[in-house]
């Protein structure tokens, strides 16, 4: 990411996760991205995936239904040879009609995200990879690399990159469970395994979110949603919730401290990450990074000049900043935070 919102080619978010090719096994790979259409900044982008036109044609009625569209069409993609079976992979701008935004008496963000989880829930063989303002998630069935030529992202220009190659083991391999996982403006690569998520899901669909994907990413991505959309919580506040210390290390805390968090614990007990876990949450604002408390799963960080670099893998970083200012291991459940100049809080 660079702090002051300078774009830079999405090449250089290829070459770092190719060098970790060994980490997946082909079964999906993907890219989130930043600032890439300034021309349509302020409209929600909403990037699908289809299985066939009739799904096409059955979700573009209710997206006409709810949403003025600007422009839509086909995402531009390259034949690679590794790349198979894709589905319609199609975008839209678009903004709320105003009388359905009107009579649902919702929030703007959450009548966008409302209309995300139905089409995911209730429209087979469409299913919403991103849906934020002046971003797009690019992922499918592949290592990262061939997912990163087969969209030409060589040819998007953004100030902050995400990129995940996945080695699925409880869940199967296809487009759709491809990292990032996305809800507006928030997008979500994690490593580990979430053992918590049952608790998680329930807690979550109490606040009328649905995890129709039933993987734990998905869950992860809801519950950032949920602290700090809708609960507008700091973002401390939130990473203690899902990254808790443990109450030993509570109980050695100054008094105030020490009863701050042990009533986030009681309150947001259910939302709770627990297992072996790293994870970077995206935004537009900047991106949060975050490990499990225990530190099971690696994760590395990088500073040069106005750029911040995070990744599973010191030598990712190095194959595009040779010679940062500062490298550090992180620690287990302390978070790395990098914000657009100005910016206080995601």
């Amino acid at each position: 990411m660079n702090r002051k919102g300078n774009l830079f080619s999405g090449n250089d978010i290829i070459k770092s996760i190719a060098l970790m090719h060994d980490r997946s096994n082909g079964l999906g790979g993907g890219f989130a991205a930043y600032g890439i259409y300034p021309e349509y900044a302020d409209f929600y982008a909403i990037h699908m995936f289809y299985e066939s036109g009739a799904c096409r044609e059955t979700t573009e009625t209710f997206l006409n239904e709810h949403f003025e569209i600007e422009i839509g069409g086909k995402i531009p993609t390259r034949k690679v040879a590794s790349v198979t079976n894709a589905p319609i992979i199609w975008r839209y701008f678009v903004q709320p009609k105003p009388d359905r935004l009107l009579q649902s008496g919702l929030e703007v963000d959450e009548y966008v995200a409302q209309c995300v989880m139905r089409i995911n829930s209730e429209y087979s063989g469409a299913f919403v990879v991103s849906s934020g303002k002046n971003m797009g998630a690019f992922k499918g069935v592949g290592y990262p690399e061939d997912m990163g030529e087969f969209y030409k992202l060589d040819t998007y220009k953004g100030y902050l990159w995400t990129a995940h190659g996945r080695f699925p083991t409880n869940t199967p391999g296809w487009w759709g469970g491809a990292h990032p996982f996305t809800l507006l403006d928030w997008s979500i690569v994690h490593n580990g395994e979430i053992s918590s998520y049952d608790a998680n899901r329930r807690y979550l669909e109490m606040f009328g979110y649905k995890c129709s994907l039933q993987t734990d990413t998905e869950a992860i991505t809801y519950i950032f949603d949920l602290l700090l959309r809708k609960h507008n919580l700091p973002l401390d506040v939130v990473v203690t919730a899902m990254a808790a210390p443990f109450w030993s290390a509570i109980e050695r805390m100054e008094p105030e401290k020490r009863e701050l968090v042990k009533s986030i614990r009681t309150v947001f007990g259910p939302l709770l990450v627990n297992g072996p876990f790293s994870i970077i949450l995206g935004s537009r604002k900047g991106f949060v990074a975050l490990n499990d408390r225990i530190k099971l799963r690696a994760l590395v960080a990088a500073e040069k000049g106005d750029y911040v670099y995070v990744a599973s893998e010191e030598s990712a970083i190095r194959e595009v900043c040779p010679q940062p200012d500062k490298v550090w291991a992180v620690a287990g459940g302390e978070p790395v935070i990098a914000m657009l100049e100005g910016v206080d809080q995601l």
